[in-house]
């Protein structure tokens, strides 16, 4: 299918293609330009919103709790934003946090876990495993359901909550029962058909993809560990069921789609959806397509499919 027309022209727009930062401008500064382009759109409303700290491996970690009813307790989905490890925080994904609350029926748990540079692997995803374990452990107080818990991300964030679900099976808790993933990084050779076919043009380059893997990765020898670039892991069996998105202009596609793959291949009950003609990060512009509500209408499905399972 052929580029969706409106965003063709939004790609068109200054500002609009993401290549590999010049070497003055910093992480913070980019960090900044992402808060002025913020979407104006009103917020979703959902019953409560709960902004919370807990203790992280370096320091206090912020968490965002959104409610969507009234019930007690609710299941739980804990979420890791996007924005390849470097940019992005709690404010720039409340929109898609609320509709997915609202989708779910579940508790939209979002991490304001430290960004790369400054914190680099695996410090972001401690601070997700270390919200994990604390919410778990403070479910009844919070209005929780500790055997109905899922994780979810989008980007670098369906990332950290893939190698999340990896890290939960190694450190034998705690236990997840489902995980959606939208448009997944999963390998950091940033090899794949779609990184050559789409490597440009449509937002997401594959330039800045590299310089986002050379803030997140400690040394070379990370890119070939499993809890940094999942698709390495070998032993995918066991995991809990999943619930991937891809986008058809995306140089994320093939590795998600792949993943996706190796999952099934290893007995892992996987749902997949590729969104033709859209671009990575579709949702995040609801002003321009429809599309955005249906997609978060499927994940928002799924997950309640997993998390209101008959026990």
């Amino acid at each position: 299918m052929a580029l969706d027309p409106k965003f063709r022209a939004l790609l068109a727009l200054p500002g609009m293609q993401l290549g590999r930062p010049p070497v003055e401008v910093t992480p913070a500064m980019m960090r900044e330009g992402v808060k002025a382009l913020a979407s104006p759109l009103p917020p979703p409303p959902v019953h409560e919103v709960k902004n919370m700290s807990i203790k992280g491996p370096a320091g206090q970690i912020a968490v965002r709790l959104y409610y969507p009813t009234s019930v007690r307790p609710l299941p739980l989905t804990v979420f890791a934003h996007g924005g390849g490890w470097v940019l992005c925080d709690l404010d720039s994904h409340d929109n898609l946090c609320r509709a997915l609350a609202l989708a779910s029926g579940s508790v939209i748990a979002a991490v304001d876990y430290r960004l790369a540079p400054e914190a680099k692997f695996p410090g972001p995803l401690e601070d997700c495993y270390a919200a994990l374990t604390q919410l778990v452990a403070q479910a009844s107080s919070l209005g929780l359901d500790a055997s109905r818990v899922a994780v979810c991300g989008d980007s670098a964030g369906a990332n950290l909550a893939a190698a999340l679900v990896l890290l939960a099976r190694e450190r034998k808790g705690p236990a997840i029962c489902f995980q959606a993933l939208m448009w997944p990084v999963t390998d950091a050779s940033c090899t794949s058909a779609s990184y050559t076919s789409l490597g440009e043009g449509y937002m997401l380059s594959r330039d800045i993809m590299l310089w986002f893997w050379e803030c997140y990765l400690a040394s070379p020898q990370d890119a070939s560990n499993p809890l940094a670039a999942p698709l390495r892991e070998k032993n995918l069996a066991g995991l809990p069921p999943a619930s991937i998105s891809t986008c058809e202009y995306d140089v994320l596609r093939d590795e998600g789609e792949a993943y996706a793959d190796a999952l099934r291949e290893a007995g892992v009950n996987v749902t997949s959806r590729r969104y033709l003609g859209m671009i990575h990060g579709f949702v995040s512009f609801p002003q321009v397509t429809e599309v955005a509500g249906r997609a978060l209408a499927d994940m928002g499905s799924d997950l309640a499919a997993a998390l209101y399972a008959p026990t």
